[in-house]
C-alpha cells in the first residue's frame, strides 16, 4: 500500500460511494488516499475541528476515514494523517468515532481514547437544521505533540 495526494472531490467521491453511515464534509485543509495494485482502497479528510471549542488554530480533525475493505487501510490512513498535520505545524489531531465501533484502527495508529460524548442534534429553535449524521454517541480520540514526549 501507498500514500497518494488526492484531491477533495475525488476524496468525497470516494466517501460517497463506500462510508457506512455519513456523507462527505462540506471542505477540508488536506485529503490523502491509499493505493492498493493502482487503485483507490481509501480516503482521509482533514479539516478544522467541528467543535468550536477545539477549533484553537493548532487542532485539526480527521472529518472521514473510509476505507473499501481492505486490509490496515484506516490504520495507514490514520498515521498519515497526524505525520502530515504534525509537519503543517499542528499539534493536535482528533476524531470521533461511533461508540458501537472498536477504535482498533485509531490505537494502532497511536491515538488515544479521551472520553464519551452523548448523541444529541444540532437542531435548536434558534437555528433549525435537519440532521444529517447519526445521532448517536461517540468517543473522542485525539493524537498530539504531547504524547509523543511522553512516550
Amino acid at each position: 500500500m501507498e500514500l497518494t495526494p488526492i484531491d477533495f472531490r475525488s476524496a468525497c467521491n470516494f466517501i460517497e460511494q463506500y462510508h457506512r453511515h455519513h456523507k462527505a464534509p462540506i471542505g477540508h485543509k488536506f485529503s490523502i488516499g491509499a493505493i492498493k495494485d493502482g487503485n483507490i482502497v481509501g480516503v482521509v479528510i482533514v479539516g478544522r475541528p467541528i467543535a468550536r471549542g477545539n477549533d484553537d488554530g493548532y487542532t485539526l480533525e480527521v472529518t472521514r476515514c473510509c476505507s473499501d475493505g481492505t486490509k490496515n487501510v484506516c490504520s495507514f490512513l490514520y498515521s498519515a494523517a497526524w505525520r502530515a498535520a504534525k509537519n503543517l505545524g499542528y499539534r493536535r489531531l482528533i476524531t470521533y468515532i461511533l461508540k458501537s465501533e472498536s477504535g482498533t484502527s485509531l490505537r494502532a495508529s497511536g491515538y488515544k481514547e479521551l472520553y464519551s460524548i452523548k448523541g444529541r442534534s444540532w437542531n435548536c429553535l434558534s437555528r433549525p437544521r435537519i440532521d444529517k449524521h447519526p445521532v448517536v454517541d461517540k468517543t473522542l480520540f485525539e493524537i498530539s505533540i504531547n504524547q509523543e514526549v511522553k512516550n
